[in-house]
C-alpha cells in the first residue's frame, strides 16, 4: 500500500495531464546507481542488448520501481491496481551520438486507436547523471493527445529548448526517473559528450477503470489557472474528470460552429471541438455522429473521442454504428464504448457478436475494450479466450491483458491462457503470465510456476561464466 504522502497532489495531476510526463528522483546512494551504470556497460559490450531481458539480467533496476516515490506516482496516475508491462528496454546514447527524430511508440510493430486517458505509461530510468549536453530523451509538452507533431506548451523563460526550440530535454542527476504518457511525443537528444548515456525505459499499464480518484485531490475541478481558456482546456478537464471517475463533465459551445471545427485541417482545431461536443450531449450527438461517418479518417477519429467523451447518451448511436460496412466506423465505435468502461455494461451483448469480425483492428480494439468495460463476465470471458486464439498476434496480447482484468473471473480461460504461453508471439506469452497472475487460482498459479520453471534464466549465467 502507497502511504498517501507519496501520491499526486492536484498540482502535480494537473502538470502531468496537461503536459503528460512528471519527473521523479529515487533517493538511493551514488553507488548504487554507478553499480548499476556499470552493469549496463559491461553487458551491453560483451552480451549485447538483452532487450525484454533487462531485468532479469539487471534485477537490481527494480528497486527502482518499487520505490515509494515511483510507485505513488504510478498509483495516481493508473491506479492501485497497476503491473509492469513485460516489454523493457536499456538505450544507450553514444559519444557524438546524433539522438533520434521526434517520434510516439508503435504496439511492436501493430496499431491501436491511441488512448487519451492514461492508462498507460512509460518510465525512463538514468542511472547516470544526465546533463542536457549528454543526450537525455526530450519531450514535447501536451503533445500525448495528438497524433501529429504539434507546437509545445509555453514553459516559461529559463526552460531549457532543444536547439530546434521544439521540445524539452529530460535532464537530471542519477537516479532521475521520467514518467510518460505512453502516447507523448519523444526522441533521444544528440550527445555531445565523450560518455556513454544510458537509459533504461520501462512500460506500466493500469488494469482497473477509475472508481475515485487515486491522488490526494482537494478540488473538484482541474486547478488550469492561467491555462483556463487555453484551447485545448476541454481535454484536459475531461481527462481530470475521467480520472477522478466523475461523469458530471460538461462544456458550452455552439454546436453549428463545432460542425466546421471538427473537419478543420488542424488537428488543435479538430480535437478540442470533438471534446467539446462530446460535452454538449444531446446538443452535440447529430454532429459527433456525422462526423463519424466523415470520409476522412482524422475526423472519424476525433469523432469517437468525442461520442466517448459523451457517455451514456452516445451507446444507442454506438451501437447502431456496430453494423456499418465500414470498418473503420465499426472499430471506432467499439473503441468508444470501451473507453466508456462500465457505463457501457449494457452493449456487451452486441460487442461479442464482433469476434469473427472480418477486420483485425476491429477485434484488436474488441479485446481491449471487452477488459476495459469489464462486465457480464458470462459473455465476455468466452470472446476474450475465443480472440485469444485469433490468427492477428495483436489481438491474442490484446486478448490476454483483456482477461487480466477480470481476475478470477477468468478462471475458464486458465486451459486457453497455459496453451498462450507457448505462443510464437513474445507478448502473447507475457500478456498470458499476467493474466494467470491475476487470476491467481491455484490452478492459475502452478500452471505459472510449472511455466516458469520450464522458461527461467539465470541471470548470472553470461558466456563468460556458463556454470
Amino acid at each position: 500500500m502507497v502511504l498517501d504522502q507519496y501520491l499526486f497532489d492536484d498540482e502535480k495531476m494537473r502538470d502531468f495531464i496537461v503536459n503528460g510526463y512528471c519527473v521523479l528522483r529515487v533517493d538511493f546512494p551514488d553507488e548504487f546507481h554507478q553499480g548499476i551504470f556499470e552493469k549496463t556497460k559491461k553487458i551491453l559490450a560483451e552480451e549485447g542488448n538483452p532487450g525484454n531481458n533487462i531485468l532479469p539480467r539487471i534485477p537490481e533496476a527494480q528497486k527502482v520501481f518499487d520505490h515509494p516515490v515511483v510507485q505513488g506516482a504510478l498509483t495516481s496516475i493508473l491506479g492501485p491496481n497497476h503491473v509492469m508491462h513485460v516489454h523493457r528496454f536499456a538505450h544507450s546514447n553514444e559519444p557524438g551520438g546524433n539522438g533520434g527524430g521526434w517520434h510516439k511508440d508503435s504496439y511492436w510493430g501493430h496499431s491501436r486507436v491511441r488512448d487519451h486517458h492514461p492508462r498507460w505509461v512509460m518510465a525512463m530510468y538514468y542511472p547516470q547523471e544526465t546533463p542536457v549536453e549528454i543526450g537525455p530523451t526530450g519531450t514535447i509538452p501536451g503533445s500525448q493527445y495528438f497524433e501529429s507533431r504539434v507546437a509545445t506548451l509555453p514553459l516559461g523563460e529559463d526552460a531549457k529548448y532543444d536547439p530546434d526550440g521544439i521540445g524539452l530535454p529530460g535532464a537530471g542527476e542519477a537516479g532521475t526517473v521520467i514518467l510518460i504518457h505512453f502516447d507523448l511525443w519523444h526522441r533521444a537528444f544528440p550527445n555531445h559528450t565523450d560518455k556513454e548515456r544510458y537509459m533504461f525505459k520501462f512500460q506500466f499499464t493500469r488494469l482497473e477503470e477509475p472508481t475515485a480518484p487515486q491522488w490526494n485531490r482537494t478540488s473538484t475541478e482541474i486547478p488550469l489557472n492561467d491555462l483556463a481558456n487555453h484551447p485545448r482546456s476541454p481535454i484536459w478537464n475531461q481527462m481530470w474528470s475521467w480520472l477522478s471517475a466523475d461523469s458530471s463533465w460538461r462544456t458550452t459551445g455552439d454546436p453549428d460552429a463545432l460542425k466546421s471545427a471538427i473537419r478543420d485541417e488542424s488537428e488543435e482545431v479538430r480535437l478540442p471541438a470533438a471534446y467539446t461536443l462530446g460535452g454538449l450531449g444531446e446538443a452535440g450527438k447529430s454532429v459527433l455522429v456525422e462526423a463519424l461517418h466523415d470520409e476522412r479518417e482524422e475526423v472519424k477519429r476525433a469523432a469517437c473521442y468525442g461520442l466517448a467523451a459523451m457517455g451514456v447518451s452516445a451507446i444507442p448511436t454506438l451501437v447502431d454504428a456496430l453494423k456499418s460496412s465500414d470498418e473503420r466506423i465499426r472499430g471506432y465505435a467499439v473503441y468508444a464504448l470501451g473507453d466508456m468502461g462500465s457505463r457501457a455494461a449494457e452493449v456487451v451483448p452486441s460487442l461479442v457478436t464482433l469476434i469473427d469480425d472480418s477486420s483485425e483492428f476491429v477485434r484488436r480494439t474488441l479485446a481491449d475494450a471487452l477488459g476495459q468495460i469489464h462486465a457480464h463476465p458470462a459473455l465476455s470471458v468466452p470472446a476474450l479466450t475465443r480472440l485469444l486464439t485469433d490468427s492477428d498476434g495483436q489481438t491474442r496480447f490484446n486478448s490476454a491483458y483483456g482477461l487480466a482484468k477480470f481476475n478470477d473471473g477468468a478462471t475458464p480461460a486458465i486451459p486457453t491462457l497455459a496453451k498462450a504461453l507457448e505462443d510464437e508471439n513474445r507478448y502473447v506469452r507475457g500478456h498470458a503470465t499476467i493474466a494467470l497472475e491475476q487470476i491467481g487460482s491455484p490452478e492459475a498459479l502452478r500452471t505459472l510456476l510449472h511455466h516458469y520453471q520450464t522458461t527461467r534464466w539465470c541471470a548470472l549465467t553470461t558466456p563468460a561464466s556458463s556454470f
